[in-house]
């Protein structure tokens, strides 16, 4: 029993293309980085109808114009806005200025701008509560170092549901450089 549980958690641990960027600087536990530009694919749905994932999944499995398989990356992106959830995954770097279009509704194909983004890490499975309480924190920071905000919290996640130790979670935040 035990040795299938071991060969179960070395089959189901993989590696995972990460967004690269740069960190200029620290402040606190927080990092300051430069994030260049990156093609993603997005979806944005109701919060009462959160198909984000699924839509998302179908266009890395195949569900584009080429019929292309994608491999996932991390981390994966959300940002809660009125009324609406958005999620993204980035794309492999391979794909750097042009990416299979999408087949499903409402997924769209897009390349990032490059921006600085404060971080601030956290461990454990997300929450609002979390999410709430390392935004407020990251806020905070930002504001005792006089660096101005632009837009809303991101909220990343780098581990499957099924990792249970060590799993790496991060909040961001745009800001003027």
């Amino acid at each position: 029993m035990l040795f299938h549980l071991f060969i179960s958690v070395l089959l189901m641990a993989q590696s995972y293309q990460t967004q690269p960027y740069e960190v200029v600087s620290t402040l606190d536990q927080i990092e300051i980085r430069y994030y260049p530009p990156a093609m993603k694919v997005q979806v944005e749905s109701s919060r009462t109808n959160n198909r984000n994932f699924n839509a998302l999944f179908q266009y890395i499995s195949g569900n584009n114009d080429k019929g292309e398989k994608i491999a996932m990356t991390t981390p994966v992106y959300m940002e809660n806005k009125k009324g609406s959830q958005t999620m993204a995954f980035v794309l492999p770097a391979q794909y750097k200025d042009t990416a299979p279009q999408p087949k499903g509704e409402g997924v769209e194909v897009y390349q990032s701008k490059a921006g600085y983004y404060a971080a601030i890490r956290y461990g454990g499975y997300s929450n609002p509560g979390k999410v709430k309480q390392y935004t407020q924190q990251l806020k905070k920071i930002l504001a005792q170092a006089e660096k101005q905000i632009i837009g809303q919290a991101l909220v990343l996640s780098y581990d499957a549901p099924y990792k249970f130790y060590n799993r790496r979670n991060e909040i961001l935040l745009e800001i003027a450089q």
